[in-house]
């Protein structure tokens, strides 16, 4: 298992009808991990959505929405057990989670606040980085288990305390993500912290969506739409370079619904750096100069023309990563069997990550430092972020 992890699995039997609608054991889910309980819990509604939620990492596991013909079909990435979501030794471990305190990427693990300097977890490493990824990564809040605030049918709340000091990072924070399955077909999530000290926070869920229901294939035949005029380039390390540019005349241009094979396969440097899409978009429904978001207004979309099962995106944050699975099938864990025994092939999927944008603790370091909303957050204020995700049939 993972380093400085105890893991206790607990024996259980079940029977066919105890299983999920996305065919999941909840029996595989009961455990303790560093003395605390972890579950599956599930939240449905009456049109047919379920979703399926484990504590440790406050990770969604399988999501289940009808398809234009009524076939329920999980449209997430994920593992089936618990086992392999906690073995981070040999497994992906980003799958479904709620990533914090700082999710997406920090120059060099480092940024200051008023007169001290603070250095993060350099766990993000490749092509020469030593950045700080997700809060630090495998020792971030995707492996720790939350504690269970409320439960019902259609909601899930989930807490955790993150101590001052952790992967470097200032300040005893207190963090809740709430779950909801709506009547819409939505699956809403918010997340809210406070914190003892002045500290930077940038919560975001980390699923991976295959809309195409068949996480065997490639699924980058799905249309993507992006409501944003401008993107954050990024070096070979994945970090923004500081500049805020047009998407304009670039394949980085989703504001016409696109196929994303259709664009992604043009020969840019942003793409063959990162091996398709990683990267944060400037999203048109954020308000640089009030410092708020339109959460009522689509940031951005997924269709599948294979299922007719289409998702919409809205959030309060500033920015969307868009990651494409340019990792998936290569290096670590890539023969490991996911769910339904699915070795998943590269760019299976597409992440849409509500974000303040990547490194903008450092604004310095930014062309125009304006123009990056800060996500500092100052003793006993309050941390708020909302990102829905709402499904139906085009």
């Amino acid at each position: 298992m993972g380093a400085g992890m105890a893991v206790a699995f607990l024996s259980a039997c079940t029977s066919d009808g105890d299983l999920t609608q996305s065919g999941l054991n909840p029996a595989n889910f009961k455990t303790e991990i560093d003395g605390k309980k972890v579950d599956l819990y599930v939240l449905k509604n009456n049109k047919g959505m379920e979703v399926c939620i484990t504590n440790f990492g406050g990770r969604v596991v399988s999501l289940v929405v009808p398809d234009k013909n009524g076939k329920p079909t999980d449209v997430v990435l994920g593992y089936d057990n618990i086992q392999q979501y906690a073995d981070t030794t040999k497994y992906a471990s980003d799958y479904g989670s709620s990533v914090g305190r700082y999710a997406n990427r920090i120059n060099d693990g480092k940024f200051t606040l008023g007169d001290s300097v603070y250095q993060l977890r350099q766990n993000d490493t490749g092509n020469g980085a030593k950045h700080c990824l997700h809060g630090g990564g495998n020792t971030g809040w995707m492996n720790k288990v939350y504690d269970v605030k409320n439960y019902n049918d259609s909601t899930l709340v989930l807490q955790l305390v993150a101590e001052d000091g952790e992967n470097g990072f200032p300040g005893t924070v207190i963090a809740t993500t709430t779950y909801k399955v709506t009547a819409d077909n939505s699956l809403d999530i918010t997340f809210e912290a406070g914190t003892d000290k002045e500290t930077i926070i940038n919560m975001t869920n980390h699923n991976y969506y295959n809309l195409n229901g068949d996480m065997s294939k490639d699924g980058m035949d799905m249309v993507l739409y992006i409501n944003a005029d401008k993107f954050t380039p990024s070096d070979s390390t994945y970090m923004p370079t500081g500049e805020i540019v047009s998407v304009e005349n670039t394949p980085m241009d989703f504001r016409t619904p696109t196929a994303i094979k259709d664009k992604m396969d043009e020969n840019y440097d942003q793409i063959k750096n990162a091996g398709g899409y990683d990267h944060n978009w400037c999203l048109n429904t954020y308000d640089i100069e009030k410092k708020q978001g339109d959460d009522t207004t689509v940031c951005a979309s997924l269709y599948s023309p294979t299922t007719g099962i289409f998702l919409e995106m809205f959030t309060n944050e500033p920015g969307v990563q868009v990651y494409t699975g340019n990792f998936q099938g290569k290096g670590e864990g890539a023969d490991n069997k996911r769910k339904n025994g699915i070795s998943y092939p590269t760019h299976v999927s597409v992440c849409l990550e509500s974000q303040k944008y990547p490194n903008s603790p450092n604004a310095d370091q930014w062309k125009d430092s304006k123009l990056v909303p800060s996500p500092v957050i100052a003793k006993g204020e309050k941390y708020y972020s909302h990102a829905k995700y709402r499904f139906s049939i085009k």
